[in-house]
């Protein structure tokens, strides 16, 4: 148990079933993309953990590009997004959008808006955790890690209210306990 400002966490998963999965999505990236150079555009804050180890993973020609994103306040989604760090010059490239969780999809929305005046060659999705209890947009993401229950967790990039972004492993909110 770890607690991050007012709130207690469970341990979730663990570092070691973490990196499985970037293998796995990694792995499924480099077939698809070994000999296209891609561009990989992580979404921070949250996705620098994870983009670091996918690419550490991606054995082929690439390179990184970020954009910075807020749409978090405490532990809901205030449902607006805000863009502070805009993309490069992007056209005629292949992108792929890198997010460490994806719950409503606002920010995968706005993104792929922005993303639509670029030119690209061709755009993909990655997410480590997608939550398809509310995940609930028609945007299809190519490439994800696990699906998770719709449950607030932090580590491994994802925080509360800046806290918990460094742990290796998942953990996710305790439920409250009736006495």
């Amino acid at each position: 148990m770890i607690q991050l400002h007012d709130l207690q966490f469970q341990p979730y998963l663990s570092s070691e079933e973490i990196q499985e999965t970037v293998q796995t999505l990694a792995s499924s990236l480099v077939a698809d993309y070994q000999d296209k150079n891609p561009i990989f555009v992580g979404v921070l804050n949250g996705a620098f953990m994870f983009l670091s180890d996918l690419l550490q993973n991606f054995n082929a020609s690439c390179e990184v590009e970020f954009v910075k994103m807020k749409s978090y306040e405490g532990t809901s989604s205030t449902g607006e997004v805000k863009i502070d760090l805009d993309f490069s010059d992007l056209t005629n490239r292949h992108v792929i959008v890198v997010e460490d969780i994806v719950d409503t999809g606002n920010t995968l929305v706005k993104i792929n808006e922005l993303l639509q005046t670029k030119n690209l060659k061709s755009l993909a999705f990655c997410s480590l955790f997608l939550k398809p209890e509310v995940y609930d947009k028609d945007l299809e993401i190519n490439y994800v890690g696990m699906a998770i229950p719709n449950k607030f967790i932090v580590g491994y990039g994802l925080d509360y209210n800046g806290l918990g972004r460094n742990l290796p492993e998942i953990y996710q909110l305790k439920e409250a306990q009736n006495d």
